[in-house]
């Protein structure tokens, strides 16, 4: 009798929670480490690390530093990017993962300058591009496991958990340094703004130190996953580019000004919201430059209160974006953050009731455009380079937006007296710039992520077609 046939085992799959959970835990921690930096930029660093007789001057190279993990951040797109498209999405974010982890926990470890001099500061920056660097890999990477395993009607749905890591880890680290404040308070009581010296001498370190912990756990459930259907298909078909940088700029160089472009407004907007609304919001009102005058603690929960609506409004926008496509629901919200811009001093002339209503109209305007990123960036590029093509156009975007943002945003502060107004016309023309970019692309609704397939697999994707690049 002949051997009875058997049909091959099916492949693995990630379930839908491993999926959820693997791309959110990545971008808390990446954000989380982002919001110490920035708070601690704003705290300590300054004092400890860039000490100057001109505290603008201190903070301003306390955020230069900031800035350099984003110039090294498309660095980082570009080498995982390739790791990520030649070998596999499951490495690149177990190693993007462990080379930030180790990044930010070395912070934690640093001398300052009072004990090594310009060494100390040199680490600083060492470290930051190392947190940079990897960063660059993470976005795209966490991006990509919710939407390659998402159903192709639940894309933009899946995309938003990646995004949601930007509030969380907002709260967790802000609410880390509240609590360390409370326990070690200065004798103005407990408000880190007025750090006492058991807060500079070890205090700050503890969030950075801290991240180990979360580390593991990401690393843990990371481990756990398996490679998408939609790689394995690219891989069996032969598809793996063996330069992928080289396809993406023969062959998708309008996808990747789109892509930066789209981010712009969202990245400036992210961090006008968190690193210069805390600046601004805790400065003395009788200051050579004057802010709102509110203590740290004060501000910080009032921005954690905001936060709340960056987090249900990022979610809330992934359904919407299914429904109504991508570029459609872009469109609206960058046309309301170009208006939200010119209203910065209406709002903050209403006094506590109208920064709160300030914070609360950014932070829903942050999650509404930064949640369907999470699946139009990567909708831009067929599987073969969509690593690479997504992280660099998210990690420029860093460059034009995020890096130069606080710096710029600073400047303005000071030409304008001590008004936020020329600052809140700076992100109003960046969102002008996002909404133009907006109106030149198309909608990536209906793109299938499948290599050379449209949505309901009857032919080739125009926009995700690169079959015949090497």
């Amino acid at each position: 009798m002949p051997a009875p046939t058997t049909s091959p085992a099916p492949a693995p799959v990630n379930s839908r929670s491993r999926v959820l959970i693997a791309s959110l835990i990545g971008t808390t921690i990446e954000f989380y480490d982002f919001y110490i930096y920035a708070t601690a930029a704003v705290l300590v660093f300054p004092t400890l690390f860039f000490p100057s007789s001109d505290p603008t001057t201190a903070l301003l190279s306390s955020f230069a530093v900031f800035g350099a993990a984003m110039v090294a951040r498309p660095i980082g797109a570009v080498v995982f990017g390739h790791l990520g498209d030649r070998l596999g999405r499951k490495g690149t974010l177990v190693a993007s993962l462990l080379t930030m982890g180790i990044a930010t926990f070395l912070i934690g470890v640093l001398p300052t300058y009072e004990q090594a001099g310009w060494i100390a500061t040199a680490l600083l920056v060492l470290m930051r591009l190392a947190q940079g660097f990897a960063l660059g890999g993470e976005w795209s990477g966490a991006a990509l496991v919710a939407t390659e395993n998402a159903p192709s009607d639940k894309r933009a749905l899946y995309g938003t958990f990646p995004q949601l890591g930007a509030p969380l880890g907002f709260i967790i680290g802000n609410g880390l340094f509240l609590l360390i404040g409370a326990l070690l308070p200065s004798a103005a009581g407990a408000d880190p703004s007025q750090p006492s010296q058991a807060f500079l001498d070890w205090g700050w370190r503890v969030p950075f130190l801290f991240s180990a912990v979360m580390v593991a756990i990401g690393l843990w459930v990371r481990m756990r996953l398996v490679e998408s259907t939609v790689f394995a298909k690219t891989r069996e078909a032969g598809l793996v580019r063996k330069l992928p940088l080289a396809t993406v700029f023969r062959s998708h160089w309008k996808q990747l000004v789109l892509g930066t472009f789209f981010m712009l407004a969202t990245y400036v907007l992210f961090y006008l919201m968190t690193t210069f609304s805390l600046s601004y919001g805790r400065t003395p009102e009788d200051a050579a430059v004057p802010g709102l005058g509110y203590s740290y603690t004060t501000f910080v929960l009032m921005m954690i209160f905001g936060v709340l609506f960056f987090a249900v409004f990022t979610l809330v926008s992934g359904p919407l974006a299914d429904k109504y496509g991508r570029r459609g629901t872009l469109i609206l919200v960058t046309a309301g953050i170009l208006v939200f811009g010119l209203v910065w001093v209406p709002l903050i002339g209403l006094g506590t009731l109208g920064v709160v209503l300030w914070l609360v109209l950014g932070f829903t305007l942050m999650g509404m455009t930064f949640g369907p990123m999470g699946a139009l960036l990567p909708e831009l590029f067929p599987t073969s380079v969509r690593y690479t093509g997504s992280g660099i156009s998210y990690n420029v975007s860093s460059i034009l937006g995020a890096a130069v943002a606080p710096f710029i945003a600073v400047a303005l502060w000071e030409a304008g007296d001590g008004s936020p107004w020329l600052v809140g016309v700076y992100l109003s023309a960046m969102a002008l710039l996002t909404l133009v970019a907006l109106l030149l692309g198309k909608e990536t609704k209906g793109v299938a992520l499948d290599e050379g397939e449209t949505a309901d697999g009857s032919g080739a994707d125009e926009s995700a077609t690169a079959k015949a690049s090497p």
